[in-house]
């Protein structure tokens, strides 16, 4: 149990380095490529909620699993409009 907590703060604290660095390269990169912040904020955004599904989707493929497949680009593109 005390091995499972120390693994979540663990996991937090990386969680949240791992996200400080990716705001901090993603201002810099906008400074660098003269675009806007938001630009650079609204594609990893776009990035962030499409690797989940691509995820699954390939974990589908390789599972053979095709019902799967066609649920999750269906899902997904209704959610997407």
């Amino acid at each position: 149990m005390i091995v499972d907590v120390a693994l979540a703060i663990f996991g937090l604290i990386l969680l949240s380095a791992g996200g400080y660095a990716l705001v901090a390269g993603g201002a810099a990169l906008a400074k660098r490529l003269q675009i806007s912040s938001m630009v650079i904020g609204l594609t990893v955004v776009a990035y962030g909620t499409s690797t989940p599904e691509l995820a699954a989707s390939l974990t589908a493929v390789f599972s053979s699993h095709t019902d799967l497949i066609l649920g999750n680009i269906i899902g997904s593109n209704i959610s997407n409009i």
